[in-house]
């Protein structure tokens, strides 16, 4: 199995558990990113700060782990810009369509105990192998 990081899987999952906590507890929101991102610009202005700040930290830490740990996440070099596109549009369709993103559903709606959560996230996960199967075993698009 390659890049098999247990350790910093399970941090990151622990860091986002905590963070979607602490923004449940301290603000009463869900942090689902595609409903504080779709706020950003749709949401009345008193109720955009804390989305911005959000987003905003999102960003921060990234580029600090990238500023401490420079080779931690290398992205692979020329994929087709073809395919970004349409992955790109197809994530933004999907969770328009899905009524929220994988992150959402998958940490706090399963945390709701929400039914429509968890078949969400069931599909995400089944889209996702088949998705690898198929650009990896019929595609042959990753080595």
């Amino acid at each position: 199995m390659e890049n098999f990081t247990p350790l910093s899987a399970t941090a990151g999952g622990a860091l986002i558990g905590i963070s979607v906590t602490l923004l449940l507890l301290f603000n009463g929101r869900i942090g689902g990113i595609s409903g504080i991102m779709s706020g950003v610009c749709l949401a009345p202005k008193n109720d955009r700060i804390w989305r911005l700040i959000f987003i905003v930290g999102l960003v921060l830490g990234a580029f600090i782990v990238q500023l401490l740990k420079p080779n931690f996440n290398i992205p692979r070099q020329n994929y087709p810009l073809l395919l970004l596109g349409l992955g790109g549009f197809l994530v933004g369709f999907g969770t328009r369509m899905g009524s929220g993103c994988t992150s959402g559903h998958g940490i706090c709606g399963i945390a709701n105990l929400s039914i429509r959560s968890l078949i969400a996230t069931i599909t995400f996960m089944a889209t996702g192998m088949i998705t690898v199967y198929i650009i990896r075993h019929s595609l042959e698009l990753i080595a």
